[in-house]
């Protein structure tokens, strides 16, 4: 009798692999083995019958589970009836027994895959297939198990939180999320707990927020923390699936420490010789902080260094860089101590309760001696000396001294490029400075000299200082007129009236405190026609001492001036102002002063000399234009005289048409009759020299060649001859020659029979020309002419 075996399963369920399906499957296939053995004799029955069955039973293996079945009231019992199934799945995921209406899945659901599926069902007459009833519509929901495990989507996480931070302050939070379906069961509620980051940090078990836990977390002790963190469903219970994910988290800076100096008290050495402004120094203060939290600034308390030195922060590494304010000096003072303090640029109020953010230094400096040049007791000398002043006077003096406690001997001299002219001397020891010539002021008026102090112990030490010569002025130039002077007097001028204002100039300094007189001349006291007047500013003007001045009577007149300056002793000059009397308008204005103006009629005025002035001029332009066109006239050329009738060779460029062609050119002007004359010379050239008369050849003269070749050494000796070609014609052709013409121009007769075929045996170069003649023997040809050219 056969045996069955199964396993409820429930149906609709997602079906995981799980050992609690293991047992019961192990089970049911020993059980089946054992009916198989029993029973074995059956022909109904079959190994695979029995594993099929026990198979369908267990749940572990996606075999079809029952899910639901499908039932008409015109279904009897009697298997009239068959069921239909159709929609998502149908077929692939769901069957449905055609006989009995039981629904069945053939494969395991996953709900985060699908949730539902909807199927349509209907039942039709086995035999027909005519629905029985109408399709009817069915949803069938996957029923929710917990099969995942939560899970961080952002992790790793990365936080920050500032350091001496309260407990419970924010970090930051994380969150897991859980695929099963949150509205079933607790599959999808997640717990939060710290598996690792005790006890700095804390975890909210709900919302994942992350907080401080202990108090008071230094960053300069620990400054990173890892934090494990762990999300479990099932609300946190045993069996739920679970989650990890690591949080980093950085304590970031507050400004919680001063700056400490590493020691107190600082020792430095500095040379006397170091520049103003560079640095002589370094000292630090450290600060546990960082970024603009440990930025220093340092100051000097007030006291003995505060005026020699000061101090910067060095933006790159937080030293105090010490900066010397003023030039050191060893034999001054030998030593400076003074405190530097040392804060925090960036307070934070919460940890002002810790105590002062600052620290203080002692700095000593030790100044070192150094081997200095002399120096001078002034930084510049200045030294004045007439310029009448004998050689060798002295004029001033220098003095330099070592200050090193060696104190060596100065030794003094003048620098050569300062003095190329060695006007000046110096004492070597005295350092007295005199003069080596006598000086002039007009010349150099300021000398300007260097004088070099070497120590004797060390002659490279030197300093050097500059001393200036001011040559100061005596009174050795006399005063003179200031300007030339063009003084004039009208004809019609009135007594006392003045006529010119002059002034004086002095060579002599200095210019703006000279004082100038003005007189006449003892000698030109008496005179009665103008007199001198001293305004007192260094002016003077000329006074007319009568009327009535007339240029036919005299036309200049000479007033000597005598002038004096104020200097020591006064110098004086006597200078002439030339007077010249003119013509004058009513209103005093100038009108002329020439000499040629005295023989004008009286009553000519300025216009009428303009406008006589203006038609002389206007006569002189219509004769030189005259005279210009009457030698242009004359000096026209051969190329526009229309007396020359000689033509010009033109070059058309074409071949013509042969010895036949007699319409390409004119010969009639080859034979102008015009040109035979005697004394002919050239048109276009003026000839240098005469050429005596020639009698034309006479067309009776046998020797023609001898006329030709005449004519033609002339034309080629000619030194006169144009600069281009031209056609010269000799107006006498010939009569002809022995040979007769060798052209058919003319010709009464010609032998068409004539045979040229003697020609091809002249050689190669004529057997073109035997050719063409003998080509022309059939045609006719007329009228010939011959014309000599050249």
């Amino acid at each position: 009798m056969p045996c069955y075996a199964s396993v409820n399963l429930a149906i609709c369920s997602e079906s995981p692999i799980t050992p609690s399906v293991l047992v019961p499957f192990y089970f049911c296939l020993c059980v089946c083995w054992i009916c198989f053995l029993l029973d074995s004799s059956s022909p109904v029955f079959s190994l695979n019958h029995y594993l099929c069955q026990c198979l369908h039973s267990a749940s572990f293996f996606p075999l079809p589970s029952f899910v639901s079945q499908l039932h008409t009231d015109l279904d009897k019992g009697d298997s009239s009836v068959k069921y239909t199934l159709s929609g998502e799945g149908a077929g692939s995921i769901f069957t449905i027994d055609q006989t009995t209406g039981d629904i069945h899945a053939l494969r395991s659901l996953d709900r985060e895959e699908k949730p539902y599926y909807t199927l349509r069902a209907q039942a039709v007459d086995i035999d027909t297939n005519i629905p029985l009833e109408p399709e009817s519509e069915f949803v069938i929901k996957v029923q929710d198990i917990n099969d995942n495990e939560p899970k961080f989507l952002e992790g790793p996480y990365t936080a920050s939180v500032p350091e001496m931070s309260p407990v419970g302050t924010y970090v930051t939070q994380v969150t897991a999320t859980d695929a099963d379906d949150p509205t079933y069961g607790n599959s999808a509620r997640v717990v939060y707990s710290i598996l690792h980051g005790q006890p700095y940090f804390s975890v909210d078990p709900k919302t994942g927020v992350i907080k401080t836990a202990l108090p008071n977390m230094d960053r300069e002790v620990k400054e990173e923390y890892q934090v494990l963190i762990q999300a479990k469903d099932m609300g946190g219970q045993l069996g739920g699936l679970a989650g990890t994910t690591i949080v980093n988290i950085t304590l970031s800076d507050v400004n919680d420490n001063p700056p400490r100096f590493s020691k107190s008290f600082f020792h430095l050495r500095v040379p006397e010789s170091s520049a103003m402004g560079s640095a002589v120094g370094r000292i630090k203060a450290h600060d546990l902080d960082i970024g603009r939290n440990a930025e220093v600034e340092y100051t000097i308390v007030p006291g003995d260094g505060g005026a020699m030195f000061d101090i910067t922060t060095n933006e790159h590494n937080q030293e105090g860089m010490i900066i010397l304010k003023r030039p050191l000096d060893y034999e001054t003072k030998k030593a400076y101590t003074f405190k530097v303090e040392a804060s925090n640029a960036h307070l934070d109020p919460r940890f002002q309760s810790f105590g002062a953010f600052k620290d203080t230094a002692t700095v000593k400096i030790n100044v070192l001696d150094v081997d200095e040049p002399p120096v001078f007791n002034k930084p510049s000398y200045v030294m004045d000396v007439y310029e009448d002043t004998p050689a060798g006077t002295i004029i001033g003096a220098v003095t330099a001294q070592d200050l090193d406690a060696s104190s060596s001997p100065v030794r003094y001299s003048i620098d050569w490029k300062s003095d190329l002219d060695s006007y000046f001397d110096i004492d070597p020891v005295e350092g007295t400075i005199s003069t080596n010539e006598l000086l002039d002021r007009e010349n150099i008026a300021q000398h300007n000299i260097s004088v070099v102090a070497t120590k004797l112990s060390d002659p490279v030490l030197t300093s050097r200082v500059a001393v200036t010569v001011h040559v100061l002025d005596i009174n050795e130039f006399p005063p003179e007129l200031a300007s030339p002077y063009e003084t004039f007097v009208c004809e019609n001028a009135k007594v006392g009236q003045v006529i010119q204002i002059f002034s004086a100039k002095d060579q002599d300094l200095p210019s703006a405190g000279q004082q100038f007189s003005f007189r006449t001349s003892k000698e030109d006291v008496k005179n009665k026609n103008f007199t001198v007047r001293d305004f007192g500013n260094n002016t003077a003007g000329i006074v007319t001492k009568r009327s009535g001045f007339r240029r036919r009577l005299q036309e200049i007149y000479f007033l000597p001036v005598v002038i004096e300056d104020n200097g020591y002793p006064p110098k004086s000059s006597t200078g002439t102002l030339t007077i010249r009397v003119c013509g004058c308008e009513l209103d005093g204005s100038l009108l002329t002063c020439s000499a040629e103006a005295i023989f004008l009629p009286v009553g000519l005025s300025t216009g009428a000399l303009i406008a006589i002035l203006l038609c002389i001029v206007i006569l002189l332009v219509i004769v030189v234009l005259y005279v210009g066109l009457r030698r242009q006239k004359k000096k026209e050329t051969l190329m526009s005289s229309k007396e020359d009738i000689r033509d010009n060779v033109i070059h058309y460029d074409d071949e013509g048409g042969g010895e036949e062609d007699t319409h390409a050119f004119d010969m009639g002007t080859l034979r102008n009759p015009k040109v035979v004359k005697e004394n002919l010379y050239r048109r276009d050239i003026k000839p240098e020299t005469q050429r005596g008369p020639r009698l034309p050849a006479s067309q009776d003269s046998s020797d023609i060649r001898d006329f030709i070749n005449q004519r033609l050494k002339e034309h080629d000796t000619d030194n006169s001859a144009p600069p281009y070609d031209s056609l010269a014609t000799y107006a006498y052709e010939g009569d002809g020659s022995v040979a007769e013409s060798l052209s058919s121009i003319e010709s009464l007769a010609v032998d068409f029979e004539e045979d040229y075929d003697y020609l091809s045996d002249w050689g190669p170069h004529f057997k073109t020309l035997a050719g063409i003649f003998g080509e022309q023997s059939e045609t006719h040809s007329n009228s010939t002419n011959t014309e000599n050219t050249h």
